[in-house]
């Protein structure tokens, strides 16, 4: 099941004084993870901040979302049944599918990542992590694709090291 989140009217008692900054209504996100509570948490977060989010229970889901749909950026759990966080980000690129990739984990696949290196996660972030390293990473990922994009340069191929691998912490 695909749902979408789309609430934008969250307050600013709801936040304290550190509101989180709204963004443009065009950033589109999918959140795919097996964990009920999380993808929800994660989805409430994102849609409080001004986000648009859809979600998906598994990487299958999240697999027919991707097609049917247009995003700016994906979030995955890495370990779901039916088809995990890697298989997902390796169905996108044997689809040429340019998509930037946040994949959150309670156990990070670092052997997978050092066997395949060539996959291109923008950013890794372990569980459990807060709300508002959540919104920094997704801001900074969005922000380095739209920078690549203003300035016309390929959106970031980065085969290696992910973009904001130094966010890990």
């Amino acid at each position: 099941m695909i749902v979408m989140m789309t609430d934008n009217n969250s307050s600013q008692a709801q936040w304290g004084a550190g509101s989180p900054p709204r963004v443009a209504p065009a950033s589109r996100i999918l959140v795919v993870d097996d964990e009920s509570t999380i993808r929800l948490l994660i989805a409430h977060i994102l849609s409080h901040a001004g986000y648009q989010v859809d979600t998906a229970e598994d990487g299958e889901m999240g697999w027919e979302a991707l097609q049917a749909e247009s995003y700016q950026l994906l979030i995955t759990d890495h370990n779901m049944p039916k088809v995990s966080g890697l298989e997902l980000v390796r169905k996108m690129q044997a689809q040429d599918m340019a998509l930037p990739v946040i994949l959150i984990s309670g156990a990070m696949p670092t052997e997978e990542l050092n066997r395949h290196s060539w996959l291109q996660l923008s950013a890794m972030l372990p569980k459990p992590f807060t709300g508002d390293k959540l919104l920094r990473i997704v801001k900074k990922v969005l922000g380095e694709v739209q920078s690549a994009r203003q300035q016309g340069d390929p959106v970031p191929d980065d085969r290696g090291e992910p973009t904001v691998h130094g966010l890990l912490a």
